[in-house]
């Protein structure tokens, strides 16, 4: 194995924008969830007449579906995010969106029928149903709680397992009181190996959420005893966890009025 010091220097200097995570071939592995979720999505895709993609990153899950919508459209907040989505779908006629996060979606009461999303950073309910048509779908993938946490308890010190984020029945409850009905939820914990330092500095520098102070220089000592424990046991292991959730909107019931109409 290369020094401590070649490891961390590469890790480092790596391009960690958008959600390839080619870098980590040979280095890294995360088990995925058994539903196959890019599969399920190019088949909604592609019996969609207008969706949306939130957070996209740089637009690699949507460029894996054989057939897009007659329409397409995705947002995302960072922009060497954005700018790298656009590069990837221009060519398909993707429309890349910049949102803030946690900001009001810039479309139109009703305007799509499938909404999509892979690992959303928080979920917007409310506006997932106000920009959705009567009838019209949410599917998406999501981080699950506690996930990773065996890694990021090297850097943070222990953390509670009580109130999670992203639990979820509070996505469940949190998709029905924005007024939609959840037809599908399944649950996964997936096995992670990281097999050198240099991969644990990569997916720090580019899941900012999970050290949020990380640095190589303020972390520096955890990333020592890291390469030490991996050099002399192997790879270090921790869990990601994964919520496959389906939604959908009613229709309006009959006798009430038409939502917003679509330009």
């Amino acid at each position: 194995m290369r020094t401590f010091q070649d490891l961390i220097d590469e890790a480092a200097n790596a391009d960690v924008s958008g959600w390839d995570f080619s870098w980590l071939d040979g280095r890294a592995t995360e088990e995925r969830p058994p539903w196959g979720y890019a599969k399920l999505l190019a088949d909604r895709l592609s019996r969609a007449e207008y969706a949306l993609d939130l957070d996209t990153g740089g637009g690699e899950i949507i460029a894996e579906a054989p057939a897009l919508p007659p329409r397409m459209v995705v947002t995302e907040g960072w922009p060497p995010n954005a700018e790298r989505a656009r590069r990837l779908l221009g060519p398909r006629n993707v429309e890349v969106v910049e949102v803030e996060q946690g900001a009001r979606l810039p479309f139109a009461d009703g305007t799509f029928d499938l909404v999509t999303s892979r690992h959303p950073v928080a979920p917007p309910w409310t506006e997932i149903a106000r920009v959705l048509q009567g009838g019209g779908t949410y599917f998406a993938q999501h981080v699950g709680p506690a996930s990773a946490y065996e890694l990021i308890e090297v850097f943070l010190g222990p953390l509670s397992r009580e109130n999670l984020d992203r639990h979820p029945d509070g996505e469940v409850a949190a998709a029905q009181a924005a007024g939609l009905e959840i037809v599908d939820l399944r649950t996964a914990r997936c096995r992670m190996e990281f097999r050198d330092v240099g991969a644990i500095v990569y997916i720090l520098r580019k899941c900012v959420w999970w050290v949020p102070d990380f640095s190589v220089g303020r972390y520096r000592d955890h990333l020592e005893r890291l390469d030490r424990r991996i050099r002399a046991d192997g790879p270090f292991v921790a869990h990601s966890t994964r919520t496959l959730i389906e939604a959908v909107l009613p229709d309006v019931p009959h006798g009430l009025p038409p939502r917003t109409p679509v330009a």
